[in-house]
């Protein structure tokens, strides 16, 4: 483990003390410029004779990369193709990334990510991140000494049980947590020497995994138990010992660890848990958004939300919490949100009724009082509540049927329609079709990215729900904020702040979130808010709010090749 040291010269450029010269050196890809190297530099770092003569700009590289990237039909393939680049260049990497978002975060991101996952062991080319095994209980410190740099400021970690909507994929789950934090160093502009994926491998049940003999990961059965508690409690204690002030955040873990972990530890370590806050802040932004589109109250809504896992639950805890402020109490707080898991609504006079689900069961004398008894399908909550709003993370394709949606679309003038699972192939109903149905009315918010949908002459932008437009600035507001904790009310300021970044011309296209392409710029926006909510709920340090956006606009890291001296 090795510091990365670095000072900022007044052009904004770093400039970088480098131990490495010749091949070695190349073979760096922190420290790589390839054919960008200077003449002098070649000189100076015992390069010459190693790079063909001309001298290429960073522009250069980029577009003949992107040329090359473009060449591949198959997603999967331009995945290989930008982790080859990222294992080989950084700073080029993230500028071809932020260069052509659009076109690559769905690459490095969802929802290719996922094939990627399934893919891992067949596909591997060189080791990113760390993976913690029960063989290494009792020295977890002493593997994450192994990390390439000391300076680690984001950890995203994964157990690789939940992965996305695809389940348990054991160690490929590593590809998710480098996923994110390449959206960490794109957009939030934290330095890629500074985050460390990290994959919990405890084992599978995936028996496909188990039995392909390329499989790369822990070959065992999945630890549980007081087993897989001690080991994730020296994981938390080692990330504070070995990187102290590191952000950790929660991954794809299974619904019931994904609660007890988040509990357990946001005020041990500063963490927070994406698929349940980020995901909830998210969602609370779209339907700002689309209240506003729509002209329509917040607090005016009854929404049913269709899949009680963790992005469910969040999303009825962000949007109940949201409510609350709004003004909407008692029996009106518990009506405006249904949620339903496989079993139909959550009503608390259920058998076995997981613990974290129950803040957003209905009494059993409201649902009573509903007609909601024997039958709590989503098509009798649909029929009996009338909602205004139909959210999925069921994971289920096609669950949101013509009929469906056509009653929902009855009780709104704008329905308000978000299938969220993602990968593409699990979203609840595709876009062409909930625009059909609804004779071009629905607002429209999905976890993949779909093509706009022309209806009656006008043109429908899909806005994309992507934690992307959270998850980066509230870590960047929790690093600049040095903040002792992730608070509920960061992610409320963060949704409230993704609402706000919405354009005209964006509202004017039906949009219920900003473009991709800008997703730098909300990022700034969106660390703003965290940083002055830090401040408020008082464990954030207090800025000049004048100078605030100035401070972490400072604080984010753009892709450039840094001046390099010789160590």
């Amino acid at each position: 483990m090795t510091e990365y040291r670095s000072t900022k010269l007044p052009d904004g450029r770093l400039r970088v003390e480098v131990p490495y010269r010749g091949t070695e050196l190349l073979s760096q890809p922190m420290y790589n410029k390839s054919s960008a190297f200077t003449a002098e530099e070649r000189c100076t770092f015992h390069l010459d004779g190693l790079l063909p003569d001309v001298v290429s700009t960073m522009q250069q590289q980029a577009e003949r990369v992107y040329e090359n990237i473009c060449r591949k039909d198959d997603p999967l393939e331009r995945y290989i193709g930008m982790m080859a680049l990222q294992d080989r260049n950084e700073h080029l990497f993230y500028k071809l990334l932020l260069e052509h978002l659009d076109e690559f975060l769905p690459i490095v991101y969802t929802p290719t990510v996922g094939q990627a996952s399934k893919m891992f062991s067949h596909i591997f080319r060189r080791g990113r991140g760390l993976w913690i095994t029960p063989a290494h209980r009792g020295r977890i410190a002493e593997v994450l000494r192994n990390s390439p740099f000391s300076n680690v400021r984001m950890s995203v970690v994964t157990d690789n049980q939940a992965i996305l909507g695809i389940g348990d994929q054991g160690a490929g789950g590593i590809v998710i947590p480098i996923g994110k934090l390449s959206i960490y160093c794109a957009a939030a502009g934290v330095h890629p020497s500074q985050v460390m994926p990290i994959s919990l491998d405890v084992g599978t049940d995936n028996e496909k995994l188990l039995d392909d003999p390329l499989y790369m990961g822990w070959p065992e059965s999945r630890l549980r138990g007081d087993a897989y508690a001690e080991l994730v409690d020296e994981l938390v204690e080692a990330m504070a010992e070995v990187f102290p002030g590191v952000l950790l955040q929660w991954e794809d873990f299974s619904k019931s660890n994904a609660f007890e972990l988040l509990e357990r530890y946001r005020d041990r370590i500063l963490s927070f848990n994406d698929d349940i806050q980020g995901t909830g802040a998210m969602t609370l932004a779209g339907l700002i958004g689309a209240c506003r589109i729509g002209g329509q109250e917040l607090a005016a809504q009854r929404v049913v939300i269709v899949g009680g896992g963790a992005a469910g639950i969040g999303i009825g805890q962000q949007l109940k919490s949201a409510l609350v402020t709004a003004g909407v109490e008692g029996d009106d707080l518990t009506r405006a949100i249904a949620v339903l898991d496989s079993r139909g609504l959550i009503v608390d006079d259920r058998e076995r009724l997981d613990a974290y689900k129950g803040a957003l069961a209905w009494p059993a004398e409201l649902a009573a009082a509903h007609g909601l008894v024997e039958d709590r399908s989503l098509e009798a909550v649909v029929a009996r509540l009338e909602p205004t709003v139909l959210i999925g993370t069921s994971g289920q394709p096609g669950l949101f049927s013509e009929e469906l949606v056509r009653a929902v679309a009855q009780n709104a003038e704008r329905p308000i329609v978000f299938p969220l699972s993602n990968p593409t192939a699990n979203a609840e109903a595709r876009p062409e079709e909930l625009v059909r149905w609804t004779g071009g009315r629905a607002l429209i918010g999905t976890g993949s990215p779909f093509d706009p949908v022309v209806w009656d002459g006008r043109e429908i932008h899909i806005g994309q729900g992507n934690n992307a437009f959270i998850f980066p600035g509230v870590g960047l507001g929790a690093l600049v904020a040095e903040a002792s904790a992730v608070t509920d009310g960061m992610f409320t300021a963060a949704a409230q702040a993704l609402a706000d970044a919405l354009t005209p011309d964006e509202m004017k296209r039906s949009q219920v979130y900003p473009e991709v392409a800008r997703l730098r710029e909300v990022t700034r926006r969106v660390a703003v808010a965290v940083v002055r909510q830090a401040d408020l709920d008082g464990v954030g340090r207090r800025f000049d709010d004048e100078a605030l956006d100035e401070v972490v606009a400072e604080a984010m890291w753009s892709p450039a090749y840094p001046e390099l001296v010789p160590v």
